[in-house]
């Protein structure tokens, strides 16, 4: 069974790192709304440019898309 990008990128959080990635992670987490069953590109992707007022650049996204990629 394949993971969502919501339990993905929670293995990125980490209070010690303040890298963009952890800082994304922990934005998500606190992110109530975040579709946190979704594996889907789209969805995700339209989720964070028009409601996510944390991410200023979707380049990050998209990189963090493709490792989840090829991790599942």
């Amino acid at each position: 069974m394949k993971r969502s990008f919501y339990h993905y990128i929670q293995t990125h959080r980490d209070t010690k790192l303040r890298t963009p990635e952890v800082l994304l992670a922990e934005d998500i987490f606190t992110d109530l709304q975040f579709p946190k069953q979704s594996e889907d590109y789209e969805e995700i992707s339209h989720y964070l440019e028009t409601n996510a007022y944390y991410i200023s650049n979707m380049d990050l996204f998209d990189e963090l898309w493709e490792l989840y990629v090829e991790t599942n």
